[in-house]
């Protein structure tokens, strides 16, 4: 694939990453950091496109991987001002990034290590149990919720 070729794909497709970066992010500033990164990262790797059919897939893996460190990112962030008040992330900040993280089923040590928790009896009190409450999460054994293989997942509204 040419980087004209690729050009004229991501102005073909700039909805789609738009509203895959807006699933995962919720700021349009981050989008748009999200979607520039990856364009970056796609032009200048172009030559590790193997099959030229996968272009828009490749594309779109390259940014949810951006989205995905930019959560991460933003989550490692604490202001000075607030450093002295605060012990461990607000639950909210924690609810919405197992949400984000979740579009695929994860274990809950997966969830856990990606939050920044060790402790995970505690980070499924306090984390895991109320989303699995509000609806916001389900469990991919819900017949079976001390499986080993457990796994959540983030509930989609339609």
């Amino acid at each position: 694939m040419t980087k004209e070729q690729l050009g004229s794909l991501i102005l073909d497709s700039e909805r789609q990453l738009y509203s895959t970066a807006k699933t995962i992010l919720f700021s349009d500033h981050d989008c748009a950091d999200a979607i520039q990164e990856t364009i970056v990262k796609a032009f200048s790797n172009v030559g590790t496109l193997k099959n030229d059919n996968y272009a828009l897939t490749w594309l779109i893996r390259i940014l949810i991987n951006e989205c995905y460190s930019l959560v991460r990112k933003s989550s490692k962030f604490i202001p000075l001002e607030n450093l002295a008040d605060r012990q461990e992330p607000e639950s909210s900040t924690v609810s919405k990034q197992i949400l984000a993280f979740c579009t695929t089923p994860k274990s809950k040590k997966e969830l856990a290590v990606f939050c920044g928790f060790k402790d995970l009896r505690n980070f499924t009190l306090k984390h895991i149990n109320p989303l699995l409450e509000s609806g916001q999460l389900e469990m991919t054994i819900p017949d079976k919720p001390k499986s080993r293989n457990q796994k959540y997942i983030t509930v989609r509204s339609e």
